[in-house]
């Protein structure tokens, strides 16, 4: 099968050298300078390289948050939205999120070279965010004179260039993770296991970090002081993105390894199906795993090396399943507790706080407990119990957040029992539960618990054990499965009523536009129920990820003593 599409072969080599001769200018020392000024100077420049991808990425996020962090509030007090319309919007948008850069590396590889597809995604998402302002036309705090207010779109109007602009915002976002922040640019062949661990720890603490300030910052913007002029902040945010690539394209432009695409693992699946369908009454004899059929020597038309890549990645696919219900409990952040949170008594010491800020209390565990984790894993476990801490964390997370779903029903049973009183979100009266918002705490608390530990742990696995080769390739299969998350959480909304009536007599509608007259606690009574059934089967393999070092060098080890294998039967067969 071959793989090679006209004109790309050229424009790769145009980049290659494009590529190389910066690399060429990086390594060599000016004159006058010794070498070990040329490799200060050169660590020097990693280092920037480095903090000027963490600005992008912070950026980027920064940007991304934004735009989520009311979604659901402006679909329904400005768009008119039913409560699950405007919770399908922000998952879908979200998940599409996810999968852009998987789509977008699949594009590099094949069809457009990785500048110009830089530019063409900077461009889609500079559109997007440029997008959002307009659909909150008219600015209700700016006036032209004491008559007139600056023109208004009509509703249709407004539907539309909010979708387009949430399309091309994610399509932009796809470019910026995958070419411009993908994990190669943070320069990790080197590390070891406790290094990459902690780089995991850190980096999603920044990121939390990051979404915190949003969360405070722009939603109580966009929900009290100029709630339309808030989405300049995200398009602001995009800019000083725009204009870091910009400043240092060259050096933020990352090729991948060559054969470590997804065309050539797809490949190495589909080829070895073909040959087992062919040949499947050879499946037991000679061949120790399916994807072995996918070898040359066993009538496919893949290397050895791509074919034991691609084994490597296969053994992790059980932990990515076990990943997508765990991310459609976190979604429930932004949709089914945002939901809870508005409806319930926002009002302190005179105050009304932003429905977003209800999220920072699920970040504030994970910014306590990385430091935390991280002074253990330091001074109490080894490199050999790493992999035991790991599969630890993930299933310990997961029961955390099967916990927190199942206190997310109970605080909903709790919240309706309280009287209703009305009030005001964003120019809007709404008829809300008098129960004050920080009753739901103890949710958003087991839910930030689980990230801390679950998400860095997950990455960790995923990057460790597979070749170096492929590491990119199996993070964008964790980002796939992370995308199916966010749509299965979709899928449970729209089914949810009928699921109900299959299941018992019960009736009732999941997600209701108004609150007290719905059975949202079965939802989340539901969710638990399926999250702990996860838990358990995740428990049940978890010891396949527990000597992830051993997994590691063994696959070294057994390719090393191929290749001299190989090495010695080319020489017999030139001696003869």
């Amino acid at each position: 099968m071959s793989q090679n599409v006209p004109g790309a072969d050229t424009r790769d080599m145009q980049e290659k050298q494009l590529l190389n001769q910066m690399a060429d200018k990086e390594q060599r020392p000016l004159p006058g300078r010794s070498n070990h000024a040329g490799n200060l100077s050169q660590s020097e420049k990693k280092l920037r390289e480095a903090i000027c991808v963490l600005l992008v990425e912070l950026c980027e996020r920064f940007t991304f948050f934004g735009i989520v962090c009311n979604m659901i509030l402006f679909c329904t007090a400005k768009l008119g939205y039913r409560n699950y319309q405007a919770a399908i919007v922000n998952m879908c948008f979200v998940g599409i999120s996810m999968l852009t850069p998987v789509l977008v590396g699949w594009l590099a590889e094949c069809f457009v070279g990785r500048i110009k597809l830089v530019c063409i995604c900077m461009f889609l998402h500079f559109l997007g965010t440029a997008l959002l302002p307009v659909v909150a036309f008219p600015f209700e705090d700016i006036y032209i004179d004491r008559r007139h207010i600056l023109h208004t779109l009509t509703q249709r109007e407004q539907k539309i260039v909010f979708y387009f602009a949430l399309l091309t915002a994610s399509l932009g976002i796809g470019g910026i993770r995958a070419i411009v922040c993908p994990l190669s640019a943070y320069n990790l062949e080197d590390c070891g296991l406790k290094e990459l661990l902690s780089f995991f720890n850190w980096f999603y603490w920044l990121v939390n970090l990051n979404s915190a300030v949003v969360f405070v910052s722009i939603s109580y913007i966009q929900q009290s002081v100029a709630r339309n002029l808030g989405f300049l902040i995200p398009f602001v945010s995009m800019l000083m993105a725009m204009i870091t690539i910009h400043m240092v394209r060259g050096e933020m432009i990352y090729k991948p390894k060559t054969d470590s695409s997804l065309l050539t693992t797809f490949g190495v699946m589909s080829s070895a199906l073909k040959v087992c369908c062919v040949r499947y009454h050879y499946f037991s004899g000679g061949v120790t795993n399916w994807l072995d059929h996918a070898k040359e020597n066993y009538g496919g038309q893949y290397s050895e090396t791509q074919v034991e890549s691609t084994k490597s990645l296969a053994r992790l696919f059980p932990l990515f399943a076990f990943q997508i219900l765990y991310r459609t409990c976190i979604m429930q952040i932004p949709s089914g507790y945002y939901l809870q949170t508005m409806n319930s008594n926002l009002h302190f010491g005179g105050f009304v706080l932003p429905v977003a800020a209800m999220n920072v209390i699920s970040i504030v565990p994970l910014l306590i407990l990385v430091p935390i984790l991280e002074c253990i894993n330091l001074c109490l476990f080894s490199s050999k119990d790493t992999g035991q801490s790991l599969t630890t964390y993930i299933v310990v997370g997961q029961l955390s957040a099967a916990l927190s779903v199942m206190v997310a029903g109970f605080s909903e049973v709790h919240r309706k029992h309280f009287p209703q009183l009305e009030q005001m979100l964003s120019e809007e009266v709404l008829l809300v539960s008098s129960m004050p918002c920080f009753h739901l705490a103890p949710q958003y608390i087991l839910l930030g618990v689980a990230e801390a530990l679950v998400t860095p742990s997950c990455s960790l696995l995923s990057f460790w054990l597979v070749p170096e080769r492929i590491r990119g390739i199996s993070m964008h299969f964790l980002t796939l499965f992370n995308g199916a998350g966010c749509f299965m959480g979709l899928c449970l909304i729209l089914q949810g009523k009928l699921i109900l009536l299959q299941m018992s007599a019960l009736s009732g509608n999941w997600f209701p536009h108004l609150l007290h007259e719905g059975k949202l606690e079965r939802f989340f009574f539901f969710l638990a129920s399926l999250m702990m059934v996860n838990t358990l089967g995740f428990w049940t393999i978890a010891h396949r990820y527990v000597h992830g070092t051993d997994l590691h060098l063994t696959w070294l080890c057994t390719n090393l003593q191929k290749a001299l294998l190989l090495s010695q039967r080319a020489k017999k067969d030139f001696y003869l």
